[in-house]
């Protein structure tokens, strides 16, 4: 009885298999070999109660790999590049209570006046940077002053989703989007290639001309859109936006903006028509076009992961429409001169407004390296050879002309 005494005081109650007398006499060498042998006890009744729990080694985490990596990088470039057409949500820190949704009526109205004054913006421009002796193709001021702005406003598109979601999309769908034009400058590359100036020239200067309004369109669109972000990031600590607007003035900015495109209708209606060809016809049809490439991009930008197909549909849809606008005024009969300003407003208007080479170099800024070079030969490429398709014949035969016939 004293043994089993001194053994309960040495051992209490609770105490997981505790020796027996026989195994306090086993020397201690043994017992300590025993004991290295033997799991402890709690890890023993651990895997009695969880015998299908691995080892502590087994559920520790394995690092991801590389390709794994790469994989999330892209998918999250992916994602960036399909949205940028997209009003501020959660994803860009937006508040809940002030998040718009790309089909609500403030977004959609908002890019009336978003397009009108991008289009007018696009033709002043041209306008004053053509003169004899230039020694840069007006079209490339257009491009660069457009993707400046799409990448201020890239940068500020938390802020500005805080402030008033719409003015975003305004500001880079709308605005930049029919300021800068994918059609235009694709039309240009091919007037190069076949020489429509008539320029005495050789085919090789004729290809060094397309080269270098290709190039060089190319790589100013996308300096601007990076110095434009870095104006922005810097600016950014500097800047105060204001509250978010009450619910009057939210109204007041969506009736006025629906108001603003009705008032295109009149001025093409009673305002002298030789402004038509010059400005009144082109608003008339920017909004149309602003609205189509919109659509077109909410729509299928997030359905195809390869490339951002809506936006490159836009941009082939409008490449075409410009050609065979271009080819109806090149042809030995011209039109009437009320017909020829309509031409000339869906030239300038809806196919200018329709394509878009801002959103295009945002969209090969967010994108890796190896999809970026394919989203931008397959753009390229298919609208040259939309140019080809539509115009060529059309010289080849000898019903068009290479220069235009419609007079104003």
């Amino acid at each position: 009885m004293s043994g089993v005494a001194s053994l309960s005081q040495r051992f209490p109650e609770g105490t997981v298999n505790p020796p027996t007398a026989l195994e306090d006499d086993t020397p201690k060498e043994q017992r300590a070999d025993a004991n290295d042998r033997q799991p402890h006890p709690v890890d023993r009744q651990s895997r009695r109660c969880s015998p299908n729990v691995p080892s502590a080694v087994s559920v520790a985490p394995s690092s991801p790999s590389e390709l794994e990596i790469e994989a999330l990088q892209d998918a999250e470039e992916t994602r960036r590049a399909e949205t940028i057409d997209r009003p501020p949500d959660e994803d860009e820190g937006v508040r809940r209570p002030v998040i718009y949704r790309p089909y609500d009526l403030p977004v959609i109205l908002l890019l009336a006046p978003a397009s009108i004054f991008g289009v007018l913006s696009r033709l002043g421009l041209q306008a004053l940077a053509s003169f004899p002796g230039q020694s840069v193709f007006p079209l490339l001021y257009v491009q660069a002053l457009g993707c400046f702005i799409m990448g201020i406003g890239l940068r500020l598109k938390e802020p500005l989703g805080n402030f008033y979601g719409p003015f975003y999309t305004a500001l880079t769908t709308g605005f930049c989007g029919s300021l800068t034009t994918f059609s235009s400058w694709q039309l240009e590359i091919f007037n190069a290639w076949i020489n429509a100036g008539g320029y005495p020239r050789s085919g090789l200067y004729n290809a060094a001309d397309g080269i270098g309004i290709s190039s060089v369109t190319l790589c100013m669109s996308l300096g601007s859109l990076a110095f434009g972000y870095d104006v922005a990031s810097v600016a950014l600590s500097r800047l105060k936006f204001p509250a978010f607007p009450p619910w009057w003035q939210r109204y007041a900015i969506t009736l006025l903006s629906g108001l603003m495109y009705i008032a295109t209708i009149l001025t093409y209606l009673f305002l002298p028509a030789r402004f038509r060809h010059q400005a009144t016809a082109a608003i008339l049809f920017s909004y149309p076009g602003a609205l189509t490439r919109y659509l077109l991009s909410i729509a299928l930008n997030t359905r195809f992961k390869i490339l951002p197909v809506g936006t490159l549909t836009a941009n082939i849809l409008g490449s075409g429409l410009l050609a065979a606008f271009h080819v109806l005024q090149s042809l030995n009969t011209p039109f009437s001169s009320n017909t020829c300003s309509l031409l000339q407003g869906l030239i300038d208007g809806y196919c200018g407004c329709l394509t878009t080479v801002s959103t295009f170099a945002a969209e090969i800024r967010d994108l890796g390296w190896w999809k970026a070079c394919r989203y931008a030969f397959i753009s390229w490429g298919l609208g040259q050879i939309v140019m080809l398709l539509v115009i060529g014949p059309a010289l080849w035969t000898g019903s068009a002309q290479d220069q235009r016939t419609c007079s104003f």
